[in-house]
């Protein structure tokens, strides 16, 4: 009873401190991806091992629906397709298994969303230079410094946390509230 215990804590608590301090942050992220969906424009996410689950969650939530029935919307999670990470990362390296496909799929005034709970992750952090040299929109979610995303993000939201599980639960809390700040938005008027 006491690890339920006190890891409830541990994540109300990571909650807690993250959210109240960075609302104005994830109102934004939420603004400029309606925009940036309305304008025409996709998301594309990347991340490895459970924040690559998470990219797949989001860009479901996307893609299908969260709350409302409405269209679907534009978004993809760059984890996905085997044959292009084993190819990329045979060919060239690991690092460059997102930077490529934000080559190849993503266009100025799209959204790249970057999740990795250290914030050091060389991949995400390749795809995040790409895409910032290419005139995507880059968003970051990470934990607790921010780590070398700090420098390569146009909006970061960091876990207040250094606890991997913390972090992650508190990044699909975040996802969440935007993907509903996002259907209202372009849903409901």
């Amino acid at each position: 009873m006491d690890i339920i215990v006190s890891s409830l804590k541990a994540t109300l608590n990571a909650l807690e401190s993250t959210v109240s301090g960075q609302l104005e942050l994830i109102d934004k992220v939420a603004s400029l991806i309606s925009s940036c969906l309305g304008n025409g424009g996709k998301v594309l996410l990347c991340g490895n091992g459970g924040s690559a689950a998470d990219c797949q969650h989001i860009a479901a939530e996307f893609v299908n629906r969260f709350r409302l029935e409405r269209s679907p919307l534009p978004a993809v999670a760059l984890t996905t397709d085997s044959s292009i990470l084993t190819s990329v990362a045979n060919d060239y390296s690991f690092d460059e298994v997102f930077a490529k496909q934000v080559l190849a799929l993503g266009k100025e005034g799209d959204v790249l969303v970057g999740i990795s709970t250290s914030g050091s992750s060389p991949n995400v952090l390749k795809a995040l230079e790409v895409a910032r040299e290419n005139g995507l929109v880059t968003v970051g979610f990470t934990g607790k410094g921010g780590g070398k995303m700090v420098e390569k993000c146009d909006y970061l939201l960091q876990v207040a946390s250094e606890d991997t599980p913390r972090i992650q639960e508190v990044h699909i809390f975040c996802a969440h509230v935007i993907c509903d700040l996002v259907e209202r938005r372009l849903f409901k008027g």
